[in-house]
């Protein structure tokens, strides 16, 4: 039966302010910069099917809500009060986890002997073992090179704890004690939310407050699909790209049918490439979850901003995964960079909403998430691991309105560190923070900018730096309705100096007392022709320091003399025929590359790869491209319309690829997952 408005409004904010509590519990008692100042945990209430019924409103981001909870649950029989339930592994907690160092905990909740629902934690760990500090590597080939794997098991037992676990979660992680002040962290408080829900059972009763549960999330879903309806009913495609996996140069692709029925949504990702050979792979084993429908998760929130956090955002969103594709992670594949591909995802739920009504999304995001770790051996021989900076780029902008400067607020999920800390904590010093300038995509509404890092090592002995997520470095951040692309990430080692050098994706660098790093990170796409753009508006920028004097001229046809717009150069200017892109603008590099690899040409491509064994997909793929632009299974850095050169000769390699080292494929007759 289910309850009142009015008594289930009063237990929804009740449930969901505990969470409040909750969350700050965790954030201040942890020890880790991960956690009490860059913010990556989370923390919510399930009920006793596993399914998130409150979330907390003050947490950075609202994303872990769709997440196969249960299956971690199940897997631990038993549970009596006072046990934890702690694992880590995407494979054996069934996707709960999606890379090592998120490490989740879940208590069951009791009434009596029933179970009416749990609390649940979870923090990216500083470091949780594995080939480098911090537990990431773009060049890992399977799991067990990325740390240590723990699948569902108790952490507490009846209220002791698991001590042969703990030895051996010590034995293998960087930082310790860090580590295991972060768990008892979120082990106080998970007991707090069990102490105040226990409050609302002694006062209304444990099966209202059940009840209650069940209803908020049926509500939401009821909401959810209202906004759903404001997409118009239709099969929209768009595709994107990762740069390359690291350990080749060939872009990886993610495509995308999204088709929209009466509020209901399905996310079709046939035609998504194959695994990686590196750790571009995630493992959602099959199943929707939050790196799949989190950007329909912002959809939802920005049209109904006040519809409760839960379970019910999802009950109309369904996704067809590609068996085998790099969102179908299985056995022992490496998944640490798990978060790539989805970001491009993200991008192609944008585009395709934008064909069904290009009034409600955004441009592409600035796309680039890169977490700058810092590894040092102090004065006492003391191995140091720390978050430096979680960088991040642009927003898109949309119709009427610029896109979020610095901070892409429609997929972050961190917040930054004080540079005095960083100082402080580290073996460097801040030169320069900031945001970057020309990033953001020229627009009428113009894309937001990237952010800007320098910093110098100042540590005697130098130190280990590990940078993940550089992404669009060759595929820009697109524009739309003539928009143009944001500007590509940069990272230099040592700029302006005669020994500079890039920085390698995702991998370990040592550097040396007195060597800098620099990271330029990418803005988001710009929206509208930016020769219409409010002449005041490109003045202001200008003087905000969002663009150069020389990009208003070149970009957005504004002439500007000392501070002030010359109206007669810049008529003069914007007379001028200018080429506006078509209504996608996606930069040179994807443009050339298309030229050859089109839609038609890549869905055909893997149609072969996947009537291939699993195994030999990635090795046949590679022999193919690098047939076709030669050199480019080693190529990671060069511009790929340079690889590529003469398109007509490409497209004649192509043809000949297809004929001979996909032929096999092709002759295979059926799919082996």
């Amino acid at each position: 039966m289910k309850l009142d408005p009015i008594t289930l409004e009063i237990l929804s904010r009740k449930m969901v302010a505990i969470t409040d509590e909750v969350y700050f519990t965790v954030q201040r008692t942890a020890r880790s910069s991960f956690v009490n100042e860059v913010a990556d945990f989370a923390v919510a209430f399930l009920d006793f099917k596993g399914d998130v019924f409150a979330y907390p409103p003050s947490a950075s981001f609202n994303f872990l809500m769709d997440t196969n909870f249960y299956s971690t649950i199940e897997a631990v029989p038993d549970l009596v009060p006072g046990d934890i339930i702690i694992t880590n592994d995407p494979y054996t907690s069934n996707g709960l986890s999606t890379h090592l160092p998120d490490v989740h905990l879940i208590q069951p909740y009791f009434d009596g002997d029933r179970i009416i629902g749990y609390g649940w934690a979870f923090i990216h760990s500083l470091d949780f073992g594995g080939a480098v500090s911090g537990s990431v590597s773009a060049i890992n080939t399977e799991i067990f090179q990325e740390g240590l794997r723990i699948p569902p098991m108790k952490l507490m037992k009846a209220g002791k704890f698991n001590e042969e676990l703990l030895t051996l979660i010590r034995l293998n992680t960087r930082v310790p004690d860090v580590t295991i002040a972060d768990f008892k962290a979120m082990m106080g408080a998970l007991e707090i939310g069990n102490r105040r829900l226990q409050e609302i059972v002694d006062r209304y009763g444990a099966d209202t407050m059940v009840q209650a549960t069940q209803d908020i999330q049926d509500y939401t879903a009821d909401r959810a699909r209202e906004v759903f309806r404001r997409i118009p009913d239709g099969s929209y495609d768009f595709w994107d790209y990762l740069d390359e996996d690291v350990v080749s140069g060939i872009p990886l692709r993610v495509r995308l049918r999204m088709a929209v029925n009466d509020g209901k949504v399905l996310l079709d990702l046939t035609g998504t490439d194959p695994l990686s050979d590196s750790s571009f792979n995630l493992a959602s084993l099959g199943r929707r979850m939050y790196w799949l429908s989190f950007r329909l998760t912002g959809f939802l929130t920005t049209f109904d901003p006040l519809i409760p956090r839960n379970a019910g955002f999802y009950r109309h969103i369904e996704v067809k995964n590609q068996p085998g594709c790099v969102f179908d992670a299985r056995g022992h594949t490496a998944v640490g960079m798990r978060h790539s591909a989805p970001f491009r995802l993200f991008d192609c739920v944008s585009g395709a909403i934008l064909k069904a009504n290009p009034e409600m999304m955004t441009a592409a995001m600035g796309g680039s998430m890169a977490t700058f770790q810092f590894a040092e051996t102090d004065a006492h021989g003391q191995l140091k691991v720390e978050v430096v900076e979680p960088l991040r780029s642009g927003m898109g902008a949309i119709r009427g309105r610029d896109g979020v400067d610095a901070r892409d607020n429609s997929v972050n999920n961190m917040r930054n560190r004080p540079a005095e800390l960083v100082e402080r904590e580290l073996g460097l010093r801040v030169l320069n923070y900031d945001i970057n300038p020309d990033s953001g995509g020229p627009g009428q509404w113009r894309g937001g900018v990237g952010q800007a890092l320098t910093v110098e090592l100042v540590g005697e002995n130098g130190g280990e730096i590990l940078i993940s997520g550089l992404e669009r470095s060759r595929m820009a951040p697109w524009g739309f309705e003539g928009g143009h692309p944001g500007a590509l990430v940069a990272a230099i080692i040592n700029e302006g100096r005669p020994d500079a050098r890039p920085v390698t994706k995702g991998l370990p660098l040592n550097l040396a007392k007195g060597d800098t790093v620099t990271l330029r990170m990418p803005g988001g796409g710009g929206f509208g022709d930016p020769f219409k753009r409010d002449e005041a508006a490109v003045l202001h920028d200008a003087e905000q320091g969002f663009i150069s004097i020389e990009g208003a001229a070149r970009d957005y046809g504004v002439v500007i003399v000392d501070g002030v717009v010359d109206a007669k150069a810049t008529a003069a200017l914007r007379a001028r025929p200018h080429l506006a892109p078509g209504l996608f603008a996606f930069g040179a590099q994807r443009d050339a590359w298309e030229a050859v690899f089109d839609d038609e040409t890549m869905l055909e491509i893997n149609r072969r790869l996947y009537l291939l064994p699993q195994p030999r997909r990635y090795g046949v793929r590679r022999a193919c491209f690098d047939a076709v632009v030669p050199g480019i299974g080693h190529d990671t850095m060069t511009p790929l319309d340079q690889l590529i050169g003469d398109v007509p000769a490409a497209r004649l390699r192509l043809r000949h690829a297809l004929e001979t080292i996909l032929s096999e494929a092709a002759q295979t007759g059926r799919a082996v997952a």
